[in-house]
């Protein structure tokens, strides 16, 4: 629809996205602001949920490092982090029979959780917002950023937000509101990990240009309610070697006893696997069935069911962070720490020093220019540390796999404490690392029982996932005809199998040439990314749906 009137509405920074990273942007900005006497500096929070926390999904054990800087008082402040890690236990399973659990003292550093907290990474959000709109910031969940606005020369200048109420054709129905052009001296994208806007910048503004290609794993996250006799609060568990080893896959396992006997189980896979046949879905499936977890669960009640992409590129991976008129923070850019398994830790404190760097340039009465203090003071703060230590994990473990990966982890990280004077790259694009399938192994998958293993449309039922009906599809292909022409033939379409919500399928249908059809359930979305990541021909495209679609995740 061309030539709609849009209001506009003009803020001194508007941030693209409600989590971790943007909501601390956000508060440090007003902190700044408050204490210069600027009672009228404005900030927004554009949030594509339907509400602060709805989609966000992580394991999750909470570093509470830039929280400490940003909030010194949370402890006081009826926080959603009160379960303290107590213990640590990381095994090796070599077999669907088999775990070997390792030593305290054989445990990589990273993984040594002392301090830290398990958490809903939802709730913790969730009260962020709450204390961000204490501080009188605006705050817009339901609201997509579906464009970026720039200015004659360049650089930016807002994000247009999403229309509502436009069918599948793209016309206007009766309910058509149009989005709104959301104007600022700076805009903050914090996205999350692969952005669709963080995306077009990278390519805009050459973001990435002398780095290695970003790197990314996908997470699966079952929520379940277990025997009180089973369960063992602040216990974290991690473990790594089958079912993944079967398919020369690599990433890990976790299961974290948080309180009011729930546990947050869940299945990390690097999206650099090689076989077309791999499916994450029913990796985490199989998994439970193993004796080391198969107890734990069994008997219990499974709550709710996720899927989200990570980055894992970690700092080599890294994009440049500023352009004219705007930055990247959080997983936007790219700032998980892959050998701690946190990003939150990271996300919050690149929000707060982006945050430091644009107020200082606001107050000086510049706008829409490049705030290149924000890299200069991340790459002086700890945070910089953080990710300077980490920077061998992922590339070590995706170039040498999982044992001989794990064991130089073990020596730069425990004997060297990160500073190993050697750094690995890793230069292939996960799209890039599959075989082709006449040659593949494919694993057997059990079939699921309904009790302790289940299907992809129950578990997206409990994801509370909802798209309001006659909209556009949001998942774009460049060419519709390449999933059944090319991908099909070459890799037996993966996209049926890396999709962890069943949006992907291809059926039977003799009036085609192929005798088959490329099927898009676009309302079983989960907003995971993983097609964007992954498709083998980079056809697939995420887009934002219409604000408020998507799941609603209850205390993942």
């Amino acid at each position: 629809m061309q030539n709609i009137q849009r209001e506009s509405m003009e803020f001194d920074v508007v941030i693209v996205g409600g989590g971790p990273s943007g909501l601390s942007a956000a508060i440090r900005l007003k902190q700044l602001a408050n204490d210069a006497g600027m009672d009228d500096f404005m900030v927004c929070v554009v949030e594509k949920g339907s509400e602060f926390g709805a989609h966000i999904l992580s394991g999750a054990i909470m570093e509470t490092r830039a929280l400490d800087e940003l909030l010194p008082n949370w402890k006081n402040m009826d926080a959603p982090i009160t379960v303290q890690a107590k213990e640590d236990r990381v095994y090796l399973m070599p077999d669907d029979k088999k775990a070997i659990q390792a030593p305290s003292w054989a445990i990589p550093k990273p993984l040594h959780n002392d301090g830290n907290y398990i958490v809903s990474l939802g709730n913790v959000v969730r009260w962020l917002a709450a204390r961000a709109e204490e501080m009188e910031i605006m705050l817009f969940p339901s609201f997509t950023a579906s464009e970026i606005l720039y200015n004659d020369d360049g650089s930016v200048k807002g994000i247009c937000t999403g229309d509502m109420g436009v069918d599948a054709q793209g016309n206007a129905k009766s309910s058509f509101e149009p989005g709104y052009d959301l104007l600022a001296k700076y805009t903050i994208f914090a996205e999350g990990c692969r952005g669709h806007l963080g995306k077009r910048l990278i390519s805009r503004f050459h973001l990435d240009k002398g780095k290695d290609p970003q790197h990314y794993g996908i997470g699966l996250k079952e929520l379940w309610e277990i025997d009180a006799d089973k369960h063992e609060q602040g216990v974290i568990m991690h473990g790594t070697g089958w079912p993944l080893s079967e398919t020369g896959a690599t990433g890990g396992w976790f299961l974290y006893f948080a309180e009011d006997n729930q546990v947050s189980f869940g299945l990390i896979c690097d999206l650099s696997y090689t076989n077309p046949y791999f499916s994450p879905f029913d990796e985490l499936q199989r998994l439970k069935l193993h004796p080391t977890i198969r107890p734990i669960l069994e008997g219990g009640k499974r709550l709710s069911y996720g899927a989200r992409a990570l980055v894992k590129g970690g700092l080599n991976s890294l994009p440049k962070l500023t352009f004219a008129g705007g930055v990247l923070i959080g997983d936007d850019a790219g700032f998980l720490n892959p050998a701690k398994l946190k990003g939150t830790h990271t996300s919050m404190k690149s929000g707060m020093i982006a945050a430091e760097s644009i107020f200082t340039a606001i107050k000086a009465g510049r706008l829409h220019d490049e705030v290149s203090e924000y890299q200069t003071n991340f790459e002086n703060s700890w945070l910089f540390e953080d990710a300077h230590n980490a920077r061998n994990f992922a590339p070590a473990i995706h170039r040498m796999g999982t044992l001989m990966g794990g064991a130089f982890t073990f020596v730069e990280q425990n004997l060297f404490k990160g500073k190993l004077p050697l750094t690995i790259n890793d230069n292939t694009p996960d799209y890039k690392t599959l075989d082709k399938s006449d040659h593949a192994f494919q694993p057997d998958y059990p079939k699921p029982d309904g009790k302790l293993t289940f299907d992809k449309l129950s578990s997206v039922f409990i994801s509370n996932t909802n798209h309001a009906e006659d909209q556009p599809c949001h998942l774009k292909l460049t060419d519709p005809s390449v999933p059944i022409s090319q991908n099909l033939p070459l890799y037996a379409e993966p996209a049926q199998r890396y999709c962890p919500a069943g949006v992907y399928e291809v059926v039977a249908d003799d009036t085609t040439p192929k005798g088959v059809r490329f099927i898009i359930n676009s309302q079983n979305c989960v907003h995971c990314k993983t097609c964007d990541i992954k498709d083998p021909s980079q056809n697939i495209t995420w887009t934002t749906p219409e604000g408020g679609g998507g799941p609603n995740y209850p205390n993942m």
